[in-house]
């Protein structure tokens, strides 16, 4: 059963969702949805939900549906020509904790704070936005993790700090491990980001994309930084299938 899937039970479970069907059979269940489409490549969402039945706020009575939509996506965040990176503000909407939501599940509740923040970036002319918790630190996008570059350092907030515990993140960090990358899992500041060597984000729709400004401020020298594009590049090898050594990451449609 992928990570993915896991997720998506375990968001489940918090929730007091009770699914008819086992892990294996979603996961199943969106292979033969992308064998019937016909796809070559296409972004996949499963999605849980309590389906029609009593109305209110006490949804237990319900029976849990679950739909599986997958399309095209074009890049989830553009990254300009020449590798110049995406710019970004910091949001003025502090990301939701867990006296409020549980951040910890993939929950479509948990996006309403997240739209909130997108399309105040939107707005002010940018294309992402970074949240900061109720403590101030960075907690994460709008849908994705964020890392630094220090001093040759590789930087993510916690999870306590409000961030999701990413998918993409936990593969960031392995190949980082793998790679002879130092690594921290680590409060980050405001402050931190505006000097840092290098910022990206990560997410399974964002993939690794460098941040090369924040609130008008140029991170480093406005453009992406060695240790992002190492790990890009190897991020992008595996999800292609061209390095054997992660193939368990891979789930093969034929």
């Amino acid at each position: 059963m992928s990570d993915h899937i896991r997720r998506l039970l375990n968001s489940g479970k918090v929730y007091h969702m009770n699914f008819e069907y086992s892990g294996e059979e979603i996961e199943l269940a969106i292979i033969e949805t992308i064998k019937a489409n016909e796809v070559t490549e296409c972004y996949i969402r499963p999605i849980a939900y309590y389906g029609y039945g009593k109305m209110g706020v006490n949804p237990l009575p319900n029976k849990v549906s679950l739909g599986i939509a997958l399309w095209h996506w074009d890049e989830y965040l553009s990254q300009s020509p020449g590798e110049q990176g995406v710019k970004a503000i910091i949001s003025s909407w502090v990301k939701i904790d867990t006296r409020s939501l549980p951040v910890l599940a993939k929950s479509t509740a948990n996006y309403a704070n997240s739209a909130l923040a997108r399309i105040e970036a939107i707005k002010s002319g940018v294309e992402e936005a970074i949240l900061l918790n109720h403590n101030g630190m960075v907690a994460e996008g709008t849908a994705e993790n964020v890392f630094i570059v220090s001093n040759n350092t590789l930087m993510t907030p916690p999870v306590t700090a409000g961030a999701l515990d990413g998918i993409t993140r936990s593969a960031i960090l392995e190949i980082a491990k793998n790679n002879g990358i130092e690594f921290r899992i680590c409060d980050i500041s405001r402050e931190q980001l505006y000097v840092a060597d290098e910022v990206f984000l990560s997410g399974t729709a964002a993939e690794i994309k460098a941040v090369t400004e924040i609130d008008r401020i140029r991170i480093s020298d406005g453009r992406m930084g060695n240790v992002t594009l190492k790990l890009q590049t190897a991020y992008r090898d595996i999800v292609h299938g061209r390095n054997k050594i992660y193939g368990r990451w891979l789930t093969y449609i034929k």
